[in-house]
């Protein structure tokens, strides 16, 4: 394959450009992308693609170098993006006896950019007030959904009793809000690709809160469980967008803090819910109410949404500032890259479907590491039903005062997301030692130490919690190990997929969180049996086990990780360059990095990532 002539032609008029231009001054940046894409869809068979000269300036503004290869990339991996194949009959005529008009002289003249690396419309130069104002609301959102996937479990008897249903049918109600954030995302992010990330979730929270009204005011099992589903499938989306939006907002050095409050809302929704379902449960309001509790944060979410946040991603507000210019200039031309995007129902089902349970099946790493983060969160729900065995049926406390006790795993997960934000610093050091290049296996020790405290917390709950001449503190406490770990693997594990995999983090990220909700919603519907069968203690003693021995996943990958995503397709990898310039002089040798890394790819199935580094370096000019 050779390269277009157009690709050719903008790259030699931008090369002229350049020369006209101060040395330190760089005009505009391209977005997704100025440089049409031959980018990872054509790499993938093996392209290869010469370097060109790279400007110093450009070299000196790692930002912007950062700015082009996300817009890029977030581009080139946007459904619709690829040609379509779908038109079988030959090109109809343009009508009224015309004939074709002629192409746009020069269509990248068109096509409107961010100005330069400070322009305030990037997300990422927000003000310091407003991206704590969005990160806030949106870890409301996110908390809201999280919170009403479980204080459902707090009602699940008194709605068995109304319907004259056992305790495990009308636990479905658990299961199914789950299996609704199992499949809610497949149709969420690929929205947020399209048409941005306010759209999707300004739309879904009200959509949530309308299920949980329905939910309330069900007259008949199946409707509970249905509007539960789809109160779930609803509740999904901040689960899969608020991360790409705090990635729209905050850069490398700070992304780590960001995604680590954001997940402290995912794991404490949940724990915070039992004990004020449990509360309402007993008091005059009945069961119904736990739904109408939801249902009102959903709608404050939605109002919050709908008037106080702003879009964050990229393409999707460079479509808004084209719209304005095209409204003003009258110039029918301008247009944002995203807006050529077309929607093929075929690349639709590729990308969200068969793209992610091909790195699920197929990378070690993602596949064995979802393996690990299923069964922690399956746990997570089954404590649901673990406590109350141990807190209700041996020290008899109400369900109210029994779900207090969860709050040993908050403590335990605050703890852990404090010792992660305290890291931050050390990570930064290194992060700058190593010029900006980050290496997914620094995030692993987190994961390891996470790992041993969560298998000893089942230990500790199982033994202390079976007798009730031992206090109920004991059991409490053992709350504070599990509540870590929890914390610490699920933290450290997400930041080193996305580490690991960039481009296609966000189908990695989809496959871990399909295998992961599908282990939340089964494991409720044995824990009671399980518990009940074999003892607590033998219970815990045997889900231990299992926790124990999944510990050497993260230090397989700690000591193995490199090589592992050396020979991926799909993990590009990062080392230093072995040589570096002596002189200014010699940056103009076509190397866009020779101080500052290189981003290399080796084995049988790297031909991709290299093909596409190449192809990113050719076209940053």
């Amino acid at each position: 394959m050779t390269e277009n002539p157009t690709d050719r032609a903008v790259e030699a008029a931008e090369r002229d450009a350049s020369r006209e231009r101060r040395s330190e001054e760089i005009e505009r940046v391209v977005s997704a992308s100025s440089a049409s894409s031959l980018s990872a869809e054509s790499s993938h068979h093996g392209v290869q693609m010469e370097r060109v000269e790279t400007q110093r300036d450009l070299e000196r503004h790692q930002t912007e170098l950062s700015r082009i290869h996300t817009a890029r990339s977030q581009h080139s991996g946007t459904v619709g993006r690829t040609q379509s194949t779908k038109w079988k009959r030959p090109l109809p005529n343009f009508g009224a006896g015309k004939a074709y008009p002629p192409l746009l002289p020069n269509q990248e003249d068109y096509v409107v950019e961010f100005d330069g690396p400070d322009d305030p419309l990037h997300a990422q130069n927000w003000p310091f007030s407003k991206k704590l104002l969005t990160a806030t609301m949106l870890g409301f959102t996110t908390m809201t959904a999280a919170f009403g996937s479980s204080i459902f479990s707090a009602a699940t008897a008194a709605v068995g009793l109304e319907f004259g249903v056992s305790s495990e049918i009308s636990l479905l109600g658990v299961s199914f809000y789950v299996l609704g954030f199992a499949t809610g995302p497949t149709f969420w992010a690929p929205l947020s690709e399209l048409k941005g990330r306010r759209l999707p979730l300004v739309t879904s929270m009200f959509g949530f809160a309308i299920f949980n009204i329905a939910n309330a005011v069900g007259k008949d099992l199946q409707t509970v469980l249905i509007t539960r589903f789809f109160a779930g499938f609803f509740g999904a989306c901040p689960l899969a967008v608020v991360a790409a939006v705090f990635s729209d907002m905050f850069d490398n050095r700070t992304r780590g803090i960001a995604i680590t409050v954001f997940s402290m809302t995912v794991f404490t929704g949940p724990l915070l819910a039992p004990f004020i379902g449990g509360f309402i449960v007993e008091s005059y309001l009945g069961w119904r109410w736990t739904s109408y509790i939801v249902s009102f944060m959903g709608f404050f979410a939605f109002v919050l949404n709908l008037f106080l946040l702003e879009e964050t991603y990229p393409p999707s507000i460079l479509v808004g500032k084209a719209s304005e210019l095209r409204r003003r200039t009258l110039n029918w031309g301008i247009h944002a890259k995203q807006e050529e995007i077309e929607v093929d129902v075929r690349e639709l089902i590729t990308k969200n479907f068969s793209r992610p349970m091909r790195l699920l099946f197929t990378e070690p790493i993602v596949l064995l590491l979802s393996i690990y983060m299923a069964f922690i969160y399956g746990l997570l729900y089954l404590f649901l039903t673990a406590y109350p065995f141990v807190f209700q049926g041996v020290h008899h406390m109400s369900a109210g005062v029994a779900g207090l006790t969860f709050f040993g795993m908050i403590v335990g997960q605050l703890i852990a997301g404090v010792t992660v934000l305290l890291q931050q610093p050390w990570y930064s050091r290194k992060l700058a030692a190593n010029n900006g290049i980050p290496v997914p296996e620094w995030r692993l020790p987190s994961v390891i130490a996470g790992g041993v405290a969560f298998a000893a917390g089942l230990f500790w709950f199982g033994w202390s919690g079976y007798r009730a001449d031992i206090h109920w503190i004991v059991p409490t406490l053992s709350g504070l190990l599990t509540g870590f770990g929890l914390a610490s693997i699920f933290l450290q594990s997400l930041n080193y997929l996305v580490d690991a995999y960039l481009m296609f983090a966000a189908s990695a990220i989809a496959g871990n969180t399909f295998l992961r909700s599908l282990a939340g919603a089964g494991f409720p519907l044995f824990s009671k049996y399980m518990f009940q069968g074999m003892g607590i203690q033998w219970a815990s003693t045997l889900l231990g086990a299992i926790a124990a021995a999944l510990v050497p996943i993260p230090i397989i990958f700690y000591v193995y990780g490199h090589r592992i995503r050396q020979r991926s397709a799909y993990a590009p990898t990062f080392s230093p360059s072995t040589k570096a310039s002596g002189d200014a002089a010699a940056s103009d040798e076509g190397n866009v990095s020779d101080e500052k890394g290189i981003l290399e790819n080796s084995g049988s199935g790297s031909s991709a990532s290299r093909a596409r580094v190449d192809n990113e370096a050719r076209s940053a000019v």
